[in-house]
């Protein structure tokens, strides 16, 4: 075993129940999203109203912003796991992160106003 004790340049005190938090990341489904926000679903609840760090894969482009939980709900059962959806509220994204959401949300949303035409035919309606 290694005594790191001469290493520290700061001496350590004893915290006496200092409690804290640890941010990790863990897997999401983004279900729905906005440029203001997401719904999302994970497989534990999140707290109402707590602030988290999300990364959100937006095509080739990876961006972290905040996010404040407006409300979470058990969505449903999958294989004896409940599945918890939540509602998020983005919290004061940077203008690059602003940005790259909204063109993400807009090309999404301009891909499903494409009509989708199969096996159909023109008529001559004047005839």
């Amino acid at each position: 075993m290694i005594d790191d004790t001469d290493k520290r340049e700061k001496e350590r005190v004893a915290a006496h129940q200092l409690e804290g938090a640890v941010m990790i990341f863990q897997p999401m489904t983004v279900i729905e999203i906005s440029h203001n926000g997401a719904l999302i679903e994970t497989p534990f609840q999140l707290q109402l109203d707590s602030l988290h760090d999300f990364r959100l894969s937006l095509g080739e482009r990876f961006v972290v912003v905040k996010g404040r939980i407006a409300h979470c709900y058990v969505g449903e059962l999958r294989n004896d796991t409940t599945v918890y959806r939540s509602g998020l509220e983005f919290v004061e994204p940077s203008d690059p992160v602003r940005h790259a959401i909204a063109a993400f949300v807009d090309a999404l949303a301009a891909a499903r106003r494409v009509p989708v035409i199969i096996d159909a035919e023109f008529t001559d309606e004047s005839a």
